[in-house]
């Protein structure tokens, strides 16, 4: 691949991905807007937990409609949409006056979390060269963990600012959203992220699988031309024979040749979830803290989780296209259930404050981010054909969120109850059974086009 195929990949590769860089930001950024936020509204606990949770259920509005909606008007509408979408929410947060409308506004971004959550990793599988078509689904992972640092990285340097500030005399609107209501600022950063993804997109194609589909065959031809090496590129007439073997209903996803792929899109982020990757991200200071480690040191190992996340992140970029999705999938899985259990025996034998329980939650969250974290995301977006992608990713991610929004609710409830012990423990039996099901299930899709992957199907 010569310099300007790379270039024009890369940029393609990266404009999508800041719809993951706004996933995480959008996820992470309430962590510091909410002490604000309860203190000026003064919340009670419903309020405080609707005011968190208003995301989440725009995430799932988003996800009911985005999957069908893209196979309809194309990946890159939705993709716009979602840029718009964020836009419209980083404003109104940061200038509302009304803790309605700031939940309405939430519930916003939520939706355009949602629409990113399917059609970025959707839309960079149908554009991909298929030799990195691994390396490059995974950077969406890799954007949502960048997203959750620079929240962490914006939220302090604003704090720090309103703090030196705070005893300035000023009535101007960057005194308010920058000093007095500080959480405003935090917002307002994500404006700034929107407007570079929907300027972004302007110089990004539409999907070639989907305008082929659509019977734009020479336009879709030309775009896979200037991304791929001429010897790289599939055959047309393959693109559209393989589409024409489905109808694009929900009726022939859930048929017997796609009912092993579809198990596999509903099971692994299913279990990305319920391997308790949120008590590690959401409530590892609470953690360590109620463990007897001082809050300081809890957030220090907070920073180093992060630090893990995203550093084992790029060993998926590395090694996705070279190991592939099933051996990468197979040792993250293991390592992760030996050290979810090694966890658990730390916490039951009152190992609390030993450095050797930060260690083993450090390499558990290192074998979720070269796994379980990304590689869901790349097998949901290759596995099913063209046509119905859309619909599949849908239901995919839609589980995601769900059991993401039931583990939220069931973990503070298993830690007070059944003790961090046995609450890693149980996401250490999830994680094993996770193993399980990829060994027995998962083929490995390295190097393979969108179509052979497809073919091995209708073969099967």
């Amino acid at each position: 691949m010569n310099t300007s195929y790379k270039f024009y990949l890369g940029l393609i590769t990266v404009v999508a991905s800041l719809g993951g860089l706004l996933f995480g930001f959008d996820m992470a950024v309430i962590s510091g807007v909410l002490p604000f936020v309860r203190k000026q509204f003064d919340l009670s606990a419903l309020q405080e937990g609707w005011f968190v949770s208003s995301a989440l259920v725009g995430c799932i509005v988003g996800v009911a409609f985005s999957g069908d909606l893209s196979d309809r008007l194309g990946r890159k509408k939705l993709l716009f949409l979602s840029a718009f979408l964020f836009l419209i929410s980083a404003v109104g947060c940061a200038l509302v006056h009304s803790l309605t409308w700031l939940i309405i506004f939430r519930l916003i971004g939520g939706v355009g979390v949602g629409i990113a959550s399917i059609v970025v990793p959707l839309y960079l599988s149908e554009i991909a060269p298929a030799h990195v078509r691994g390396r490059l689904v995974t950077c969406y992972q890799l954007a949502i963990t960048v997203g959750i640092l620079l929240a962490y990285i914006t939220n302090s340097v604003l704090l720090s600012h309103s703090e030196a500030n705070i005893t300035s005399v000023s009535s101007s609107l960057f005194n308010l959203v920058y000093v007095t209501e500080v959480w405003r600022g935090m917002f307002s950063i994500g404006t700034i992220l929107a407007l570079l993804f929907l300027v972004g997109l302007f110089f990004v194609p539409e999907s070639p699988r989907w305008l082929m589909r659509k019977g734009l065959v020479s336009e879709g031809m030309l775009i896979l031309q200037k991304i791929n090496n001429d010897q790289e590129v599939p055959a047309s007439s393959a693109i559209v024979v393989a589409d024409d073997l489905e109808s694009g209903t929900y009726r022939e996803l859930f048929s017997p040749r796609l009912r092993k792929a579809l198990l596999l899109g509903i099971l692994l982020p299913l279990f990305s979830q319920l391997s308790g990757i949120n008590a590690i991200i959401y409530y590892g200071p609470s953690i360590l803290n109620d463990a007897g480690i001082a809050l300081s040191n809890s957030f220090l190992g907070q920073i180093i989780f992060g630090v893990a996340n995203l550093v084992f992140t790029f060993v998926a970029i590395w090694k996705v296209d070279d190991w592939g999705r099933r051996p990468l999938y197979l040792v993250g899985t293991l390592g992760a259930t030996i050290s979810l259990v090694i966890t658990g025996v730390f916490f039951y034998l009152g190992m609390t404050t030993s450095v050797f329980l930060i260690i083993s939650m450090t390499l558990f969250l290192a074998c979720f981010a070269f796994s379980i974290g990304p590689l869901k995301f790349v097998v949901a977006s290759e596995i099913f054909p063209t046509n119905i992608r859309g619909k599949a990713m849908g239901l995919s991610i839609m589980v995601m969120w769900v059991a993401d929004t039931i583990m939220g609710q069931l973990t503070p409830v298993l830690l007070r109850e059944a003790g961090s012990a046995a609450t890693f423990w149980v996401f250490g039996f999830f994680c094993f059974i996770a193993f399980i099901t990829v060994y027995k299930l998962l083929p490995e899709t390295k190097g393979k086009s969108l179509e052979e992957i497809e073919k091995f199907w209708v073969d099967k």
